[in-house]
C-alpha cells in the first residue's frame, strides 16, 4: 500500500463533515435521475476531499460519486468517495448518512473509512489490520442462522421496476429472520455488519463508492461479502452486494438472493 497515514486521511474525512450542518445547503437539491439527488453538501464534500487528497497525493486517480469517472482506471491507485451516503436522509434530516471513502490498489480496498458525524462514529480498516470503531477493534456477529439474525436490507429506490422483485425477497427474509432493518445508507449498514450490530445486508446496484469501504471493513471484521450468486465479490462500478457473518452471508445468497 502506498505510504498513507490513515491518520491523516480521518481528520480530512472529520473537517469535511462539518459540512453536513449547513441545513441551506442540504435543501439545495438537484434531480439526477429517478429518486436520485444531489445537495451542495454532496458537492462541497467532494470538493473539499477531492482538493485535501489531489494535495497530498497527486498522482493518485479520484472516483468521486458527483462527478464523471468515465476515464477512471480500476486497475491503478484510486480513492473512491461517496462524500454523502444517504442523501435522501440528509434532505430530511433524517441523520443517517456518512462519509465513505475507500484506497483501492490492483482493483481492491486497502484502506477504507466510513464516518457517522451524527454519532461521531468513524469506522477505518487497513488491509491486514483489522477493523476499528474509534480506534477500538470491532468484529462481525457470531450469528449462524437466519433465526438468530437482524438483517438489513437497501430497497434499490432508483430502480423502481425492480420493487415487486425485491419486496417479494423482502418478505421470505423478513418471516426467517429476527427482524429486518432499512437505514437509507449502505456504507452504514456495512459499517454495522463489521461492528456486530447488524448480520447480513443484500442490495442490488449499489457503486463502487458505496460498497468499497464497507467491503473492506466486513471482510477485516471476519465476515463474507459476496455476489448475489454466492461467490467472492469482485470490485466493479455497479454491483450487487451480499455481506454479513460468514454463515448468514451465505444463507442469504444460496436461499433468498434473486
Amino acid at each position: 500500500m502506498a505510504n498513507i497515514n490513515i491518520s491523516t486521511i480521518e481528520s480530512i474525512v472529520r473537517e469535511a463533515a462539518k459540512l453536513f450542518a449547513d441545513r441551506n445547503a442540504a435543501h439545495s437539491t438537484r434531480e439526477k435521475g429517478s429518486c436520485d439527488y444531489v445537495t451542495q453538501v454532496d458537492e462541497s464534500v467532494q470538493n473539499f476531499i477531492r482538493t485535501e487528497l489531489g494535495n497530498l497525493y497527486p498522482d493518485i486517480q479520484f472516483l468521486g460519486e458527483e462527478q464523471d469517472n468515465s476515464m477512471i482506471d480500476l486497475s491503478a491507485p484510486l480513492w473512491a468517495l461517496d462524500p454523502v451516503d444517504g442523501t435522501t436522509n440528509l434532505i430530511h434530516d433524517y441523520r443517517r448518512s456518512a462519509i465513505s471513502l475507500a484506497l483501492l490498489e490492483n482493483g481492491e480496498p486497502v484502506m477504507g473509512i466510513i464516518y457517522d458525524p451524527y454519532l461521531n462514529e468513524m469506522f477505518t480498516a487497513e488491509k491486514g489490520k483489522g477493523s476499528f470503531l474509534n480506534g477500538q477493534p470491532i468484529h462481525v456477529s457470531s450469528a449462524q442462522t437466519m433465526a438468530d439474525s437482524l438483517i438489513a436490507i437497501g430497497t434499490s429506490p432508483y430502480l423502481k421496476d425492480e420493487a415487486p422483485a425485491n419486496f417479494r425477497m423482502f418478505e421470505r427474509i423478513f418471516t426467517a429472520c429476527q427482524d429486518i432493518r432499512r437505514s437509507g445508507s449502505a456504507a452504514i449498514d456495512l459499517a454495522s455488519i463489521a461492528a456486530g450490530r447488524i448480520d447480513g445486508f443484500l442490495e442490488k446496484y449499489l457503486h463502487i463508492w458505496d460498497y468499497a469501504a464497507g467491503t473492506l471493513l466486513i471482510r477485516e471484521a471476519g465476515g463474507s461479502v459476496l455476489e448475489y450468486d454466492g461467490t467472492d465479490f469482485t470490485m466493479k462500478m455497479v454491483g450487487c452486494v451480499i455481506a454479513g457473518t460468514p454463515a448468514v452471508a451465505k444463507l442469504l445468497a444460496d436461499e433468498y438472493a434473486n
